[in-house]
């Protein structure tokens, strides 16, 4: 049943828009070693790319408060996620609040079943 939920996650993750290439990578290599004996493998290699790139919420604060969020997302944007980001932190939040690090840190509590 682990492994079940370990693979929907995964393919959660695969679709998320604001997932990194090499996190995407990882984790369609991860898909289909499933059942194989590459499995493993992959698996240290998503766990390894998942803690490289899963942003914490102080991470993902201090980037959003930046110019170059305002340049990459707009002013009022920026402000938006900023905000978003103060919200989620003080909800007791850990990790940024996007698709891929939702999923991610999700991954990231079952990494033992990875």
């Amino acid at each position: 049943m682990a492994k079940i939920a370990v693979l929907e996650k995964v393919k959660e993750l695969v679709q998320a828009p604001s997932i990194c290439p090499e996190l995407k990578d990882a984790a369609e290599k991860y898909v289909a070693a499933v059942g194989t004996d590459r499995e493993k493998e992959a698996g240290r290699t998503l766990v390894a790319e998942l803690k490289e790139d899963v942003q914490t919420i102080d991470e993902v604060s201090v980037f959003f408060a930046s110019e170059d969020a305002r340049k990459l997302f707009g002013a009022e944007q920026a402000a938006a996620l900023s905000a978003q980001a103060a919200k989620v932190k003080a909800a007791g939040g850990k990790y940024c609040f996007c698709p891929a690090c939702t999923a991610g840190a999700a991954l990231l509590a079952m990494e033992k079943d990875i």
